[in-house]
């Protein structure tokens, strides 16, 4: 860059005299301030650089090379004292502000030497001011640096000069520079027409210059525009915080958060200073308390959300070396390093980081809803009147009163003179559709300690609790409260450890508690009848009658016992045992929440995991449900728990499975075990099949109906039975034919294959699949009586849903590369099969059983690892080279877990009952594994 024309270099004795010593050093900063910037010896070595520099590129040469090294060896010190101090998140924003402040006046010194003005006129004053977070004195060590330089009237070529130069300084420097040049009366006009501009100038802090024209402003800006648009600031900062919730995901329980911009982040936080101080001219949060918006308690808690937020930002900006304000998981594992978290309680130490996280996220949602509630009603319009005549809201008992048509406590002294109104409050907002006055929400979680062990046991108590369940509607609601309150783990101790409790897995988009009330939130849905086309099964059962207070009560407990060293499910079933009753439940119906809680995860795992068109599975798991009741039962707590576990997770192929593992089971228990027969079901199969290919000769119908062993009967629907009579029709040795169809019932394109049988067939598909990207979610293969293979695979796309029909044709063209062998799946899946930086801290233990129970004629193998894409190719690739044939595959994936199930036999058609056998396989398929991993990882 070329130097501004009035930038030429004035003789030495004419420049003013440089000063870089600070009016008053702070003494909050993470080390002294002497240790972060020599202010004396880098004015010296300034000094003298200039002298010797011969013009001014020469001099910006100079002062960029000092400075650079100062802003390194300051950055440097910082970064030391706060790995040594890793939560000290105050003192180190400090320093991180007080550094860039001394870099920043140092340019300005300079570029003013520079551009020497012996005569100033009136016009001639520039202030430099800070403004924005800069402004505010807070800074992470990326942080924009933004900057005002202020005039009284229009800018002058010295002030243009001095700006240019000090910003050329300041950009060779690296800094993030946003900087703007305004007079007064600029400032104020677009203040009035910029909300976001409004909110940078309410931050303004001098740094240099003149000080009566920063006062200038700040005085004109209080009187003439802040003292008389409070009401529209407050509705513009809450608008653009809805905005910026949407945005990031409108959860607070994310898991991947945004420390910056997400839901009880440190914007939240900011917004609720930019009203304080907007509203009540304060310069520190501190005066807030003083103003009566937060008792001392709660600005405590709100200045250690913000340490701890803080520290969480600073930690990630110096592990990125950029402005990284996203806790990705990566991240997390590294800042829970930083920050001194460990391993323990059968938790890893990124999850303990995790659940702090999240309880300081919560803990500013509950700071920022009681204060920006009380100045949404103080300072803004009140709802028209013919909204709250038609709304026919019913009124409040006492000692409870409607204040700015919210929830409030009208009689103090009675309210706390009974402990029960402490959950009678959260069924009076339910019963009367009014949301809690932040003064309510105020009074209940300052008297957490009325409910004690004493209320706990209390009948009514119970009873309340239990109506907020499943009197109302909408539980999620109060429940939601209570547990942001702290009133859900006081009344609910067994509840508290899961509360802001992260699974440290891809799987999982929620906290646990979150999850919990997200299952609640699906099961009432479910009762509104507002899921009918969506939930068919579910709805039915719901309509048709079961136990609610079962239901209700089993999903608030189901997960109960996680982040313990122990299985959730037995720990939950545990814990179930002692609160169903205190709930108030029978001994019968507390002994099925316990069952419902030991065993949430079976019909998911069964349908999932397991084939159910082989009858052994429908049969021990009718077995294990015994009844009709449990079984609608845990239908519907099972889809609520899928659906509660985030955003597109449920879908219809697991909506498929489920409904016909119910709809199988349900058939068992009322006509009886002995009625899943295979024979019976070839049987049906092949009379549907003559049915459907009726204008087919008599001879080839029977040649088709003969060709196949019975598992070809019962594990595949009729239409594919039809489909691969017509693709075997005529099918000439060693000729492949595929057909590609998207299956919209089950959100899967069904791939189906008919060749002549080979050894190594099945891994040779899959390969050819991985290599197009596609997921596989199912697979069967079976060979016919004459030596011919028909095999089917339903798979989806990276987003878990059917392939595009445009799609399909190159879907086609790879699998016949593949099979013909001009594409070659070992060597071209190599540079696919990556796992991305992100998810590389994930931990998933391999397991890998044998079970020559769960099948009359198989044994099932189940390997149980970490995904990646070409894990199944590697699994059926070994399979394949041991000898094994494949039936039949179930795969499964939770995130970053693939759990991989494979019906098998040996070379003789034989069930692997050797251990000696069992070992050696699962050795191979260990190894397997880990040089896959180990491929996936480079």
């Amino acid at each position: 860059m070329t130097p501004h024309p009035q930038a030429s270099a004035a003789p030495v004795s004419d420049r003013p005299t440089l000063n870089l010593e600070p009016t008053d050093a702070p003494e909050d900063l993470i080390l002294p301030a002497r240790d972060i910037f020599d202010a004396t010896r880098i004015a010296a070595a300034l000094a003298a650089d200039l002298e010797r520099a011969e013009d001014a590129m020469a001099a910006r040469r100079a002062v960029v090379q000092c400075l650079g090294a100062a802003r390194k060896a300051g950055h440097a010190a910082i970064a030391e004292a706060f790995a040594n101090r890793p939560f000290a998140a105050r003192p180190v924003t400090r320093s991180y502000a007080w550094l860039t402040d001394r870099i920043v006046t140092a340019c300005y010194e300079v570029a003013l030497r520079m551009h020497p003005l012996p005569n100033p006129t009136e016009g001639e004053r520039l202030s430099l001011l800070a403004v924005g977070g800069y402004g505010r004195g807070e800074m992470a060590p990326q942080s924009d640096v933004d900057l005002l330089f202020l005039t009284p009237w229009k800018i002058t070529p010295w002030a243009e000069s001095v700006i240019e130069s000090m910003l050329y300084m300041l950009w060779d420097l690296r800094l993030k520079v946003g900087h703007a040049s305004r007079t007064v009366k600029d400032c104020l006009r677009l203040a009035r027409e910029d909300h976001t501009i409004r909110t940078a100038l309410l931050e303004c802090r001098h740094l240099d210059g003149d000080t009566a024209l920063a006062e200038s402003l700040r005085e004109r800006l209080r009187s003439e525009l802040f003292r008389t648009t409070k009401a529209a600031f407050i509705e513009a900062k809450l608008a653009e915080r809805d905005a910026r919730h949407v945005k990031q995901g409108g959860q607070r329980y994310v898991v991947e958060p945004n420390v910056k911009e997400g839901k009880g982040g440190l914007r939240d936080l900011q917004s609720l200073y930019w009203i304080g101080k907007y509203v009540y001219d304060v310069r520190e949060a501190a005066e807030l308390v003083t103003e009566g918006v937060f008792t001392e308690e709660e600005f405590s808690e709100f200045a250690r959300a913000e340490d701890f937020l803080w520290a969480v930002r600073c930690h990630l900006h110096l592990i990125t070396g950029r402005a990284m304000d996203q806790l990705t998981f990566d991240m997390q594992v590294e800042v829970a390093e930083r920050m001194g978290y460990l391993d323990g309680g059968g938790r890893r130490a990124v999850e303990h980081f995790m659940q702090d996280y999240f309880r300081h996220a919560t803990r500013v949602g509950e700071l920022s809803r009681i204060f920006l509630t009380a100045q949404e009603a103080t300072h803004l319009k009140s709802e028209p009147m013919l909204t709250r005549l038609f709304a026919r809201r019913r009124r409040a008992r006492a000692p409870y009163k409607i204040t700015q048509n919210r929830l409030d406590i009208g009689d103090e002294a009675t309210f706390l003179s009974d402990p029960l109104n402490l959950l009678r409050i959260f069924d009076e907002s339910l019963r009367t559709g009014h949301l809690l006055h932040p003064d309510a929400m105020r009074m209940v979680a300052a008297n957490l300690q009325l409910i004690d062990a004493t209320l706990r046991e209390n009948r009514e108590a119970n009873r309340i609790f239990l109506d907020l369940l499943l009197k109302h509607g909408n539980p999620e609601r109060a429940l939601r409260r209570m547990n942001e309150l702290g009133v859900l783990s006081a009344f609910l101790p067994e509840f508290a450890p899961i509360v802001a409790m992260m699974q440290f897995n891809m799987y999982h988009h929620y906290t646990v508690d979150e999850h919990t009330i997200q299952c609640i939130s699906t099961l009432a849905q479910i009762e509104r009848e507002e899921l009918v086309e969506e939930l068919p099964v579910a709805s039915g059962i719901l309509k048709a009658g079961v136990n609610r207070k079962v239901l209700y009560v089993a999903l608030l407990l189901h997960d109960i016992g996680k982040g313990r060293d122990e299985d959730h499910s037995v720990l939950g079933a545990q814990i179930a045992r002692r609160v169903a009753p205190r709930l108030g439940l029978s001994r019968k119906d507390s002994d099925t929440v316990e069952w419902l809680v030991r065993h949430h995860l079976l019909m998911s795992d069964m349908a999932q995991k397991r084939d159910i068109a082989e009858p052994r599975t429908v049969r021990d798991f009718a077995r294990a449900v015994k009844t009709k009741e449990r079984l609608d039962l845990l239908c519907v707590l099972t889809v609520c728990d899928i659906r509660g576990v985030g955003p597109g997770t449920w879908n219809n192929w697991k909506a498929m499975l489920l409904r016909n593992l119910y709809a199988a089971t349900a058939h068992a228990l009322a006509n009886g075990l002995e009625d899943l027969s295979r024979g019976s079901r070839e049987t049906e199969a092949k009379r549907a099949l003559r049915a459907a290919l009726s204008d087919w000769p008599a001879a080839e119908v029977r040649a088709e109906t003969g060709r196949h062993y019975g598992p070809y009967w019962q594990g595949l629907p009729q239409d594919s039975h039809v489909l691969f009579a017509q693709l075997l029709r005529g099918l000439e040795a060693d000729d492949i034919r595929t057909d590609l169809k998207p299956d919209a019932d089950r959100d899967a394109t069904r791939v189906s294959f008919a060749t002549t049988d080979h050894p190594g067939l099945f891994s040779r598909l899959t390969g050819a699949l991985a290599l197009v990207g596609a997921n596989i979610v199912d697979a069967r293969t079976y060979t016919a009586k004459d030596g011919m293979c028909t095999a089917v695979f339903w798979v989806q796309d990276a987003e878990g849903h059917p392939y595009e029909e445009e799609r399909l044709p190159r879907l086609k063209e790879m699998i016949g590369k593949t099979l013909r062998g001009e594409v070659v799946a070992r060597d071209a899946i190599k540079s696919r099969d990556k796992i991305r930086k992100r998810e590389r801290a994930f931990r998933v233990p391999t397991s890998i059983t044998f079970d020559n129970e769960g099948s009359d004629i198989f044994t099932i193998i189940e390997v149980d690892t970490r995904d990646r894409p070409g894990l199944l190719y590697d699994l059926t690739r070994t399979l394949a080279s041991s000898n094994v044939y494949i039936s039949s595959a179930v795969i499964a994936t939770y995130g970053e877990q693939a759990v991989d199930t494979f019906y098998v036999k040996d070379m003789f058609g034989l069930k692997y009952h050797s251990e000696t056998k069992q070992r050696a396989l699962e050795r191979r398929l260990r190894e397997a594994i880990e040089a896959g991993a180990r491929r996936a990882l480079s």
